[in-house]
Formats: structure tokens, sequence, C-alpha cells
């Protein structure tokens, strides 16, 4: 939602600074100065978004996956205030103070919900579940987009309830989520609460027999390199863990840069550009939302038929090959009254490409390369890499737009080409596995032993299953059929 809110009151709240401006001292607010308190309006979401980032391993650790999620909730709500009350108040450095604030809360949320929603989730559907993330910020780019029409919220006089909206979902996660489990891996692994454990798998589940997941968290448990909480530091050291690292670090680095954030702060810009007129470009954005969300429904639907390693590759393949097409069709868009048409078109494609798959599968990536010790410090460095990246397009792209006018695009081709190459070469398909699976799947890459035979017996001999030796090799009769 705070993608995409901005777009429709931009005008309006520049109107405001320069209102206030004179009010404070008696002359014009120029150009320049314009520019760079909505730069800053824009990109300071990101630097929130950082500091959230920072703080989620220990929320995490000290609260919970649930109870980081209902804390966060008083960032929003806060948030939502500053950015309403700022135009009341003739302070524009409270907008720029809220939209700080509503970065923490995102910035923690983006973090804590993927790992919470990873945890809970069977993993023959942990793609779909993880895809509800994306889908649901799919959403609410779209929400934003129409309580930004003329018609509703996006007038002079109303601006400031597009950002009181922001307190309606913090209310509501208030009043729902305390009725839902905490994350079971998170009660049994860290907290060893295994009553709670039990309760909760019971509870995601819906069946009473659960002593196959709650064995199967237990030899996750005892096959772990570490049994205390990882830092960053001691994870970015682990041989054992590097390629996971650099891929989460690649695909999180892709997943901003890659240019679909520039689209989103500043699509009226780009329309206006190609020549659409400034009545009819608000409606033309709604489109923009409702491909989004389809798209991220249709990734959702797939996830775990096609897998992510497809979606990926494809996601990205794609929004270069449009970005191509764009930068070809910008460039010729004065010479052909059709030609703006052609590029909404390649907009169009280039949202759906990401939202195939690049917009929501980093997250659950994150959640599932990682075992349970580390999975906090590994979302810390993709929640800084992601919000760094997201602060640097927020505050260049216009910069580059400036400097490279129509060839701006073919930045981002760039990054989305080797993106695609590097996942490619690199990543394993996660479908349908283990936690532990797909720790060993990179076992080669980091050269590291594979796991000894006596953890990887505890972790797939059910009880009661019978042993026998052939040739010195023990064969396992049976694994444990377990959801998780």
């Amino acid at each position: 939602y705070n993608l995409s809110v901005v777009n429709a009151p931009a005008l309006y709240i520049k109107t405001f600074y320069n209102q206030t401006w004179m009010e404070r001292y008696g002359e014009p607010i120029g150009a320049d100065m314009v520019t760079m308190l909505w730069s800053i309006t824009v990109s300071i979401f990101a630097i929130g978004g950082l500091l959230g980032a920072l703080c989620v391993t220990l929320l995490t650790k000290l609260i919970g996956r649930k109870g980081t999620l209902l804390l966060n909730n008083g960032f929003a709500v806060i948030a939502a205030l500053l950015l309403a009350l700022g135009e009341k108040a003739r302070s524009f450095e409270m907008l720029i103070i809220g939209r700080f604030v509503m970065g923490v809360d995102s910035g923690i949320a983006l973090s804590a919900l993927p790992m919470y929603l990873g945890e809970i989730s069977p993993r023959h559907m942990r793609g779909s579940i993880g895809q509800f993330n994306s889908i649901l910020i799919c959403l609410g780019v779209f929400t934003g987009q129409v309580l930004g029409l003329p018609e509703l919220l996006g007038q002079e006089s109303r601006w400031n309830f597009l950002f009181a909206f922001l307190a309606l979902p913090a209310l509501l996660q208030l009043c729902v989520l305390p009725f839902l489990p905490e994350s079971p891996r998170f009660l049994l692994m860290e907290r060893r609460d295994e009553a709670g454990a039990e309760k909760a798998f019971r509870a995601f589940l819906g069946k009473k027999d659960v002593s196959k997941e709650l064995e199967e968290v237990h030899a996750e448990g005892r096959a772990q390199n570490t049994l205390h909480m990882a830092s960053v530091t001691e994870l970015l050291l682990n041989p054992a863990l590097r390629w996971q690292v650099i891929t989460v670090i690649v695909t999180m680095a892709c997943y901003q840069l890659c240019g679909l954030n520039a689209i989103w702060y500043y699509t009226n810009g780009i329309l206006r550009d190609s020549g659409f007129a400034e009545n009819v470009i608000p409606y033309i954005v709604l489109s923009t939302g409702g491909i989004e969300t389809l798209a991220a429904v249709v990734s959702g639907l797939v996830i775990e038929r096609i897998g992510r390693r497809p979606l990926l590759i494809f996601g990205f393949s794609a929004m270069a090959f449009f970005f191509g097409l764009l930068t070809v069709f910008l460039n010729f868009q004065d010479q052909y009254t059709w030609m703006p048409y052609l590029s909404f078109t390649c907009i169009l494609a280039v949202i759906a490409s990401f939202c195939s798959g690049p917009g929501g599968i980093p997250f659950v990536l994150t959640g599932e390369l990682f075992e349970q010790s580390y999975r906090p410090a590994a979302f810390m460095i993709a929640g800084i890499v992601n919000w760094v990246a997201n602060f640097a397009v927020g505050l260049l792209f216009p910069f580059m737009q400036e400097s490279l006018q129509t060839y701006a695009f073919l930045v981002f081709l760039v990054v989305c080409v080797l993106g695609a190459v590097y996942l490619y070469f690199i990543l394993p398909e996660t479908k349908n596995k283990t936690f532990m699976d797909i720790s060993q799947s990179f076992a080669k890459i980091n050269k590291v032993p594979l796991v000894n035979k006596e953890i990887e017996n505890e972790l797939t001999i059910k009880a009661g299953s019978k042993e026998v030796e052939e040739n010195g090799k023990v064969i396992i009769d049976g694994e444990i059929e377990s959801s998780f």
C-alpha cells in the first residue's frame, strides 16, 4: 500500500510543502528543494525499513514470531496518525517522520511474516502459502491505487485520509492475530515448549496425532550445527551456508534492483512522459495494480507444481525482455501516436513477469534455505539488502531518468539478466523438500560433507521401520511421513 499510495497525492503534497514553506519563511520554496523534500519523503520509507529489518532477529527471539507481528501494529498506528495529521499541524516534517515509522513497520513485517508463514506451513504447500504474502502485497498496491482515484481520496482536500487508512489493517490484525497459534517450530526448538508446539501443530493441521511432525522437528534440532540462535556474523562465517547466503543476497538485491519499484514510485511520471493525458492516468495506473494482483494469484496457484526455480528464472528473463522493448518504444513514442500504448503494454508485461515469481519467492526462499537456528539472522541479512536496494532505487532513479532519459531501463535489464543467469547455475529446486533436505542440496557447492548417516537415519526412519544390511550398507525400509 505504501508503494503506491504516494503516487496519487504527489502534486498535492508538493503544494503543501510549498505553502508551509511560504508560511514559515515568506518566500516560495525552490524547485530543487521541493524535489529534494519529495525524494526524501519517498525514500526515507526504505531507511525505516532497514531499521525494522535490523530489529527482527532480536524481536523474534524475545517475543516470538506472533508477538513481533502484534507489536509491529503499534508502529503502523503511530505512522498513520503522523501522516494524517501533518497537514493540520502545518508540518511536512510529520509526513517525513510518518513515512520513516511506516518503513520500520514494513521492515519488521517483511521479515517476521514470511518467517512465520514458512514455519507454520506444511512443506507440500509452503510455497503457495508463502505466495499469499506476495498476493496481499499486490492487493495493497491495488488498494492504494483505487483509494487514490479522484472520485475517492485522490483530492486536495482528502489526501490525508489516504494515510489514515494505514491504521485499519493494523487494528484488524490486533483483533485477529491473538487467536492464532505461535509458530510450533519456534515453540519447540527455541522455547522448548513441547506442549505448546503440539497444540499449535494440532490447530494448524487440523488433526490430533501430530507425533510425526514433532519428531521431525526434534530430529532437525538434533541435526543442527548449533542449538542457539546464530548471529549474523556466525551465519556469514559458516562455510556450510556460504552459497545459501550469497543466493539470498543476490535474489533479494535483484528483487529490488530489477526496476519494479521505480515503476511504482514514478508510474504517473512515466505514463505522462509516454504521452498519456493527465485525466486518464489514474485509471491507467489502476490497471497495473490489477495485473499485478492477478499474476501473483496465478503464481500462487502453480508454484507447487512448477517450482520456485523455474518461476524465478522465467520472471527475471521475461522482465529483461520487456525492459528492452520498453526502451525501444520510448525512443519512438514521439514519432507515432500509437507508440505510447505499446510502452504501456510493456509496463504491464514487466509487472506481470515480476509477480509471476520474483515478486514473492525471494521471501519464501529466505525461509527455506536455512535451518531454524540461522533463519532469523538470514532474514536480517535479506532485510538489509532489500531495504538498502529499495532506498537506492527510490533516491537515484529520478536522476537516472534525467541523465539517461529513455535508456534508464537498460540498467534494470542488465540486473534481471544477471539474476536469471545466477539462479540458473546455482539455485537448486526447494519444492516439497524438508529444511534439512534443502540444506543438503547445497553441501556439494559449499564443499562440506553430507550429513552423517546417524543423523540421516534420525531424519528418515519412522517408528517400526526395518533396517536391512546389504554389502555393508544400511537400507532404510520406510521414512517419516510428516507434513513438515
